[in-house]
């Protein structure tokens, strides 16, 4: 099991900036920014770019793997983000992870638009295959439904054979596009659930699905455990045993998030610390992933 953190862009890189430092010290195989521009949680707060904070990140970490928790198609063209991943890939020298989902809908209505979800999960079934050719190919032609691309430079090209796609996916078309384009998935679980362990009924289904699947069996499986109602970082044993029910379905990752004062992810550093000494340090050691999303970069 390999251990990852989201932090949320919600602080001055000042008091942000040491956070990142001290989850690469604290052993987490990869840490994770929400990207948005406006963020339902916190609506009321101050809101940093996921782009920008990972470029800063990586000016001050060296080994864990970087990610957007999770880049939609709401805001970004797939071609001005591919130029944004192709940044991130270089200054971050490969730790890069690509997580793209189909979004919500309060980024794009900040822009005046509303999309049903047929329509999103339409729109995100071209983005990221779109995303694939820019970031394999050069001279790319497009002319689809949602995007437009006329012999779209790529140059200079990734740092490694392709940045790793982690695919947030839930229902059965996205799904099959994860198992299909993806290195790794990534899932909540179920959306609307009032206890835990209804939550994880849901997930033991979506992992279900998911590994019968064709192609999947090499690929990360990673679980956000604080979509459940229960914060993962409630205590020590919490976390404990929301990770060992995790590696028991099957996932090779799970991702909790950088405590707060108050909610959301209301909790303690102490315990994040403590969690860090018992938990992360030793998986992170002991490291064998090979599906390419989560896993370490290759030398």
């Amino acid at each position: 099991m390999r251990h990852g953190i989201s932090i949320l862009p919600d602080l001055p890189w000042r008091e942000a900036g040491p956070r990142w430092r001290a989850v690469e010290e604290m052993g987490f195989a990869h840490a994770w920014v929400y990207d948005h521009l406006v963020w339902g949680g916190l609506p009321d707060s101050t809101w940093f770019p996921a782009v920008s904070t990972l470029a800063a990140a990586a000016g001050v970490t060296s080994t864990i793997r970087l990610g957007t928790f999770v880049t939609s198609p709401n805001f970004r063209h797939p071609y001005v983000f591919a130029r944004d991943v192709l940044a991130l890939d270089d200054l971050s020298e490969g730790r890069f992870i690509c997580g793209l989902g189909t979004g919500g809908d309060l980024d794009s209505a900040v822009l005046g638009e509303s999309h049903a979800v047929k329509a999103r999960v339409d729109r995100f079934h071209e983005y990221v295959p779109l995303l694939d050719r820019l970031l394999r190919e050069d001279h790319v032609d497009h002319d689809g439904e949602w995007y437009a691309v006329r012999d779209a430079r790529t140059l200079p090209g990734p740092v490694r054979d392709r940045v790793p796609f982690v695919i947030a996916a839930n229902g059965p078309r996205s799904l099959r596009l994860a198992a299909k384009f993806g290195q790794g998935w990534v899932t909540t679980g179920p959306g609307g659930a009032e206890t835990s362990e209804e939550w994880w009924a849901g997930v033991v289904g979506l992992a279900q699905k998911f590994s019968e699947l064709p192609g999947t069996e090499p690929l990360d499986r990673v679980l956000l455990l604080d979509a459940s109602p229960q914060f993962s970082l409630e205590s020590v044993g919490v976390y404990e045993e929301m990770t060992g029910r995790a590696a028991e379905l099957g996932f090779t990752d799970t991702i909790t998030h950088w405590p707060r004062p108050e909610s959301p992810y209301a909790g303690s550093e102490a315990t994040l610390e403590e969690v860090a000494s018992r938990f992360v340090r030793s998986a992170r050691t002991g490291d064998t992933g090979t599906g390419g999303g989560c896993a370490p970069p290759a030398k």
